[in-house]
């Protein structure tokens, strides 16, 4: 149903499961490290302690698959990209297939931000829902006070002609607080609309 590996022009969207992925890989980005305060600040999980709770997160993404709930890739540059092969985040598609709709999820390392991967890897995961699960709407959100997924999702809703929907109070909940969510759509009317005017 998902596709095991998604390619764009300069990364590589990996499927979670232990067969293709390497625990301690995969750890080295979750875990309580040196700038793990800044990159976990508007996540709703705090980063891993031990490796078994990267263990137990791999788990998690091969039930999911398993289920058909949900799928997680690792995000890795191709070659020719500074750190090219090195795991430089992991994202996610959740169907709502009651909805038919599925919401979007992204954590980058820090010193991967700012190259637009969250938009180039949102048009290939857009094109999965809208081609490939025949989904009717992406909903993308992040916690307020998140300029910088702020800035990345309303480049790409802009592009695809998607919307902003609202404030949501008190929507997610938080280590050590329940968050405020900015939500954003995009429609399969206006995904196609915008492909085909390209």
């Amino acid at each position: 149903m998902f596709p095991e590996c998604i390619e764009t022009e300069r990364l590589q969207l990996e499927r979670i499961s232990h067969s293709s992925i390497d625990v301690f890989d995969l750890y080295e980005l979750y875990r309580d490290a040196d700038e793990a305060e800044e990159m976990f600040k508007y996540w709703d999980s705090p980063p891993h302690k031990t490796m078994k709770e990267t263990h137990d997160y791999v788990d998690q993404a091969e039930q999911l698959w398993g289920e058909r709930e949900g799928a997680k890739y690792v995000i890795r540059p191709k070659q020719g990209e500074d750190g090219a092969s090195d795991i430089a985040g992991t994202t996610g598609v959740y169907p709502e297939w009651e909805k038919r709709s599925a919401n979007l999820g992204i954590l980058l390392d820090k010193r991967f931000w700012g190259r637009g991967y969250s938009g180039e890897r949102a048009d290939a995961i857009l094109s999965v829902v809208f081609d490939r699960l025949d989904l009717e709407l992406v909903v993308a959100s992040h916690i307020d006070g998140n300029k910088q997924s702020q800035q990345a999702i309303e480049k790409y809703v802009e592009r695809y002609g998607g919307q902003y929907d609202g404030l949501l109070r008190n929507w997610l909940s938080m280590p050590d607080t329940v968050a405020d969510v900015h939500r954003y759509t995009i429609s399969k009317e206006q995904y196609f609309e915008a492909t085909n005017a390209k």
